[in-house]
């Protein structure tokens, strides 16, 4: 029965940490007005805005091997999200098998709930907590593979650079990318001057890019040259000033991140601490742990010391964290 609660409060804490992480998420999304408006005036010019197109020639991504799958699944909502993700991610599959492996998942946090006796209300939160395991680290993989492309990138500017300074033009200097350049920078290059062989204009195939690989980095790169092929200028002075301003900007990113090393590992520990602690003693004297366990003022003092450690971590993560 002691197991039983414990399990108990460990599924409990990590679903309503999801919980409040993704709610923290939404909120910092849009508690910054001066970003929300940069950031819309950069999706009006790459033109980032979906657009109905009566004809295009680029083909379609599918949801779903199956027709009526892939029907059923567009009339969903957040099925265009999911499959933005999987693109960005660089996964092999489709939103189906998505979908699939986290119906999979729900079954073991339900099994393990109804096996450990936790109460019905708990059952629900157990499944979600089990089923939301694909979706992060589906995130973890978009974000390694967004980092790797923002370090490629400067590398590439240059060899763009490079490469019009011999005489070459802009789409030659993209091909070169693409067939120099390792992935992930260099698949989504060569994505980009596939759809300008296909026909599409180098103003759309840049903005498709700066659409499939959400970053800030890139979006500078995409809207300056689109600026410069609009309104005339040197290229390859401008793209030897971009490389420069992202490896300067990814040296401050480094700094901050080994000055603020200390308060994320002091987060780690002030998380961990309580449970580790709590295992050592339950493990030596049962009967002094059991008490926040059996009796209710115990539980009640357990779950908000739960909370207060949340709102902590949150807390330590929003100094830690500077957005640059």
């Amino acid at each position: 029965m002691d197991t039983t609660f414990i399990l108990f409060i460990a599924v409990l804490f990590a679903a309503v940490m999801l919980l409040v992480w993704g709610v923290y998420l939404g909120w910092a999304a849009h508690r910054n007005p001066e970003g929300e408006r940069i950031a819309r005036r950069l999706r009006n010019v790459i033109g980032a805005e979906v657009r109905e197109l009566d004809v295009t020639i680029v083909k379609e991504r599918g949801l779903s091997d199956n027709p009526e799958t892939d029907a059923l699944l567009r009339r969903l909502p957040g099925t265009r999200r999911l499959d933005r993700m999987l693109q960005q991610a660089g996964a092999g599959y489709l939103v189906a098998r998505l979908l699939l492996v986290c119906a999979v998942f729900l079954l073991p946090g339900l099994l393990l709930a109804i096996w450990f006796g936790l109460p019905g209300a708990a059952w629900p939160l157990a499944a979600l907590a089990t089923a939301a395991l694909p979706l992060m680290q589906l995130a973890r993989a978009r974000q390694a593979r967004l980092t790797r492309f923002e370090h490629q990138l400067p590398e590439a500017l240059d060899m763009m650079g490079r490469a019009m300074r011999a005489g070459h033009a802009f789409p030659t200097a993209l091909k070169l990318v693409a067939e120099e350049v390792p992935a992930p920078l260099g698949e989504e290059f060569k994505a980009a001057f596939d759809e300008v062989n296909f026909g599409v204009s180098m103003g759309d195939a840049l903005s498709n890019l700066a659409q499939r690989v959400p970053s800030m980095d890139l979006q500078y790169f995409v809207v300056a040259v689109l600026i410069q092929r609009e309104s005339g200028g040197n290229l390859t002075e401008l793209l030897g000033s971009i490389s420069s301003i992202i490896r300067d900007r990814q040296k401050l990113v480094g700094q901050v991140r080994v000055l603020s090393a200390e308060g994320r590992i002091s987060a780690w520990v002030l998380c961990l601490l309580p449970f580790g602690a709590g295992g050592m003693m339950y493990m030596t004297n049962p009967t002094t742990m059991g008490v926040l366990i059996h009796d209710p003022v115990g539980r009640q003092m357990s779950g908000a010391a739960i909370l207060m450690m949340i709102f902590g971590v949150l807390a330590i993560r929003k100094i830690v964290r500077i957005r640059m």
